[in-house]
């Protein structure tokens, strides 16, 4: 290899020569002198790529925690709603168990600060007192799990009680069913049993029951007797009707009116009231048509009416 410099007009040449292990030197030597000059920017590039990714990670982090604790928030809140629906049913179960409580212990006529139904019990209490730090902690799942536990009980009373009602009022049901009275408080007798014109055409016709007049629309209906309600509802030419099954083949029914009060399956007492007078059906004006069958057949009501209870 030869080199040639010309120096202030005059040429000037050199001659050099390069083994091959020699030129390997130096370009290692060039490599490196590149690599100096480059790895600064690199080095800034990997470090800025690393932040970035590492950003982005925590950014997902953060998402993953957010969302997690929304999700705890939803299930804490539904956990609530369900304890206060919990509660709710059970005050109303508390309050059902009070009134069936209070109609025992009047059918029963006892008088027991035990057994009074109106007004909440008096709290006698005592123990020593210990301070509220001391109490131990409450896992909402044991809360929940106490409250079914009562919902389970205070059914089981109420099965109980139910029954209790169902063995006392048997003792009473025959003298109850006694058919006795009129259908209403105050009104009069507007038709009576038997053949009469037909008020919408004017032929003769069959009434097979009472008609009791009221100029009061709304007012009640009471049941004659005690027994089971057999029929609520519709029923062509009676309009609004119900029928009473008093037991011993006797029946009672109370047509035209304007609203029921009672439904099909339901225990009532003699004096109950059972519906409000209206005009429902074939009807000329606010009136009780009031039936007696017996073995399903009509019969006359009149001796029922006008017989003293027992």
């Amino acid at each position: 290899m030869s080199l040639t410099v010309f120096y202030r007009g005059s040429k000037v040449k050199f001659g050099i020569k390069l083994s091959r292990r020699r030129m390997l030197s130096l370009a290692g030597l060039a490599a490196l002198g590149v690599l100096a000059v480059t790895k600064p920017w690199q080095a800034g590039s990997l470090d800025l790529d690393q932040a970035r990714q590492n950003i982005s990670k925590e950014q997902l982090a953060l998402a993953a925690q957010e969302q997690a604790v929304q999700a705890l928030k939803a299930d804490t809140e539904k956990k609530l709603t369900a304890m206060t629906i919990y509660l709710g049913e059970m005050q109303s179960q508390l309050r059902r168990l009070d009134a069936l409580g209070q109609r025992l212990a009047s059918v029963a006529e006892l008088d027991n600060g035990e057994f009074d139904f109106n007004e909440p019990p008096l709290l006698i209490m005592g123990g020593p007192e210990v301070a509220i730090t001391e109490a131990p902690a409450v896992d909402a799942r044991d809360v929940i799990e106490r409250i079914e536990a009562m919902m389970g009980e205070l059914s089981n009373k109420q099965k109980q009680l139910a029954l209790l009602e169902s063995v006392m009022m048997s003792h009473h049901i025959s003298a109850e069913s006694y058919i006795a009275g009129r259908p209403i408080e105050k009104g009069w007798l507007s038709s009576q049993y038997g053949v009469r014109k037909d008020p919408f055409n004017g032929n003769p016709a069959m009434h097979k029951g009472l008609d009791f007049a009221s100029l009061e629309e709304g007012a009640g209906v009471f049941a004659t007797g005690a027994g089971v309600v057999t029929w609520a509802g519709n029923r062509s030419g009676y309009g609004k009707l119900i029928e009473i099954d008093h037991g011993g083949g006797l029946k009672t029914r109370y047509g035209h009116s304007k609203e029921l009060l009672v439904k099909e399956g339901d225990v009532v007492t003699r004096g109950q009231r059972i519906a409000l007078i209206g005009s429902t059906g074939r009807s000329t004006g606010p009136h009780v048509h009031y039936e007696v069958l017996r073995n399903n057949k009509q019969i006359d009501p009149y001796k029922y009416v006008y017989r003293s209870a027992e």
